[in-house]
C-alpha cells in the first residue's frame, strides 16, 4: 500500500511510525519534518499528504502533529479526505470500519511506540463497513465534500 506520512516535527514516534509501515512493506511518502527542505507547518504538510490521498497518489495517510487536531482539521479540508484522530487502537478499528477513514491523524505527544503499533495493527485490521446505515452516512459525507467544491 502506499501511505504518505507528514508531521510538523521530527520527533521519535514519527520516524518510528515511518519505519515501522516499511517495516509492514508499505511504500512510504513523507512530508514536513520527515522531509528535508519540505515545510513542516502542520497545515502545510497535513494538506499535501491528504492531497496524495485525494489525487490517488497514496492509498492512505497518516498526518501528525503535537496533539494531532490541527493535523486532522487540516487533511479533512481535502474533499475525499476523511481524516481521524485516534488516540487508541479501539477509535481506529471505529474510524476505518464506521467511518471509512482514510487519513489517520496521531498525537506526536500522546502516542508512544507500543501505542503506535496497536493503533497501526487496528487500523490496517479494520474492514469498511458494509451495512447499509455505515454506508449512506459516508455516502452523505462525500454529498458533502462535492457540495463544498462547488461553491
Amino acid at each position: 500500500m502506499r501511505i504518505s506520512v507528514s508531521s510538523d516535527m521530527d520527533e521519535p514516534v514519527a520516524r518510528r511510525l515511518v519505519a515501522e509501515l516499511r517495516r509492514r512493506g508499505h511504500e512510504v511518502r513523507t512530508h514536513g519534518a520527515l522531509r528535508e527542505g519540505a515545510d513542516p507547518q502542520w497545515a502545510v504538510c497535513s494538506q499535501a499528504a491528504a492531497r496524495d490521498v485525494a489525487d490517488g497518489t497514496a492509498d492512505q495517510a497518516v498526518v501528525c502533529c503535537w496533539t494531532g487536531t490541527g493535523a486532522s482539521i487540516a487533511a479533512n479540508k481535502v474533499p475525499g479526505v476523511r481524516a481521524a484522530l485516534c488516540p487508541d487502537a479501539a477509535t481506529a478499528d471505529g474510524a476505518r470500519r464506521w467511518n471509512d477513514a482514510n487519513v489517520l491523524a496521531l498525537s506526536l505527544r500522546l502516542t508512544s511506540e507500543p501505542l503506535l503499533t496497536e493503533i497501526l495493527d487496528a487500523w490496517f485490521t479494520a474492514e469498511p463497513s458494509q451495512e447499509p446505515e455505515d454506508l449512506r452516512n459516508v455516502a452523505r459525507v462525500r454529498r458533502l465534500d462535492a457540495a463544498r467544491q462547488e461553491t
